[in-house]
């Protein structure tokens, strides 16, 4: 058996995300693509069988830029992308660099106007000496189109780079963070920012303290009234009604606590974690190292861990809780802080809006886990 060639860097997916029906996904890459899939409808041999998710789109987002100002490149890599409520037949999604968030626009054509008076099927414009009638023209079946237009840039908003953004439920605003600013954006002008931040505990300042404080992603909630902000140790509920503190703090790997200087050594302490809310705002969902991500049910305040590999991914398998230890008695199934492979992270989370389904990025490998995924977080 061949193994298959190696990832290039381009090919890398950066960013994973389900629009609000769950019918079409899209992924960003490191080369400034969006490829989009769409979820097939259900085979009337198996009525009752999921449908596979194949592509539906691809387009180049992004390009590599260059800032004068600064002499500093700025990669073409897609940091986030999120899709907007869809309102008519159209779909429109955010994409974003380091530096640029651009709205896009997506559409479909099945049928074309045939039948013009002054153009022929070309789209060249007849001798007008020969046209001595006149026609309606009609619309004709085609194959399907998918066409995407870039209909806004968001653009000079930010310092630091753009590592996440999110739509509110007014579908007319929306939020971008990068590690110090909040920006809050309408989608016809910039109006105005602000910045959420918890005062930290002196008895924890550490050498450390603003790196893993830096915010790595923001999501608004379904309801539109919380906001869920990931930081290097930490996921965090705030109340958009109350800026002053969060309302919930889940710690996601605290036993890395002592490890920050070799995290440190090795950049993982950089690393941009996402976070996720469930359709019902009653669990999140964020990632960690050794290929686990993390799960905390609101209401009951029980977390899990679990881990997105090829051996524990095989069709119809059941996730098993995993846990890990310091030190001291360790259960068979444990694992080590010592040994976990900092190598293999899952930064990238999505959750499905009405559904028990989630999209899981390990490198260049996308996983989708579905409806007993999380059945002890309910």
């Amino acid at each position: 058996l061949c193994s298959p060639p190696p990832p290039t860097t381009a090919d890398i997916i950066s960013t994973v995300e389900f629009n609000h029906t769950g019918e079409l996904l899209a992924t960003g890459d490191k080369g400034g693509r969006v490829v989009i899939f769409q979820r097939e409808p259900e085979s009337k041999n198996a009525p009752h069988s999921q449908g596979e998710y194949d592509v539906y789109s691809t387009f180049q987002s992004h390009e590599p830029e260059f800032d004068y100002l600064k002499s500093l490149e700025i990669e073409e890599k897609i940091n986030k992308i999120k899709w907007l409520p869809q309102q008519n037949a159209a779909h429109s999604l955010l994409s974003t660099n380091d530096k640029t968030i651009k709205l896009w626009k997506i559409t479909e054509r099945d049928k074309r106007p045939e039948g013009y008076n002054l153009k022929d099927e070309e789209g060249k414009l007849k001798d007008l000496s020969t046209v001595t009638s006149l026609q309606v023209p009609v619309l004709k079946p085609m194959d399907l189109m998918v066409e995407v237009s870039p209909r806004r840039v968001f653009a000079n908003g930010h310092t630091y780079h753009i590592n996440s953004i999110s739509v509110n439920s007014d579908c007319e605003t929306y939020m971008s963070a990068d590690d110090l600013r909040i920006n809050l954006w309408h989608l016809a002008i910039t109006d105005r920012s602000f910045i959420f931040e918890e005062p930290e505990d002196p008895s924890n300042r550490s050498f450390f303290s603003e790196i893993i404080s830096s915010v790595s992603d923001v999501k608004f909630s379904h309801s539109g009234r919380y906001m869920l902000t990931r930081d290097y140790l930490t996921v965090k509920v705030w109340d958009l009604n109350m800026e002053a503190r969060p309302i919930e703090t889940y710690q996601v790997h605290d036993y890395l606590r002592s490890k920050l200087c070799s995290l440190y050594e090795n950049d993982c302490i950089f690393d941009k974690f996402e976070c996720a809310w469930n359709g019902s705002d009653s669990v999140i969902m964020t990632g960690a190292y050794n290929n686990f991500f993390r799960m905390f049910d609101r209401n009951t305040k029980r977390d899990v861990t679990l881990e997105a590999s090829r051996e524990s991914s095989k069709p119809r398998a059941v996730l098993k809780p995993r846990r890990v230890c310091v030190g001291g008695k360790r259960r068979r199934d444990d694992i080590s802080v010592d040994s976990l492979d900092f190598t293999k992270k899952i930064l990238h989370t999505a959750w499905h809006p009405a559904e028990n389904i989630i999209a899981i990025a390990a490198t260049n490998n996308l996983y989708i886990f579905q409806d007993k995924v999380n059945s002890d977080m309910h």
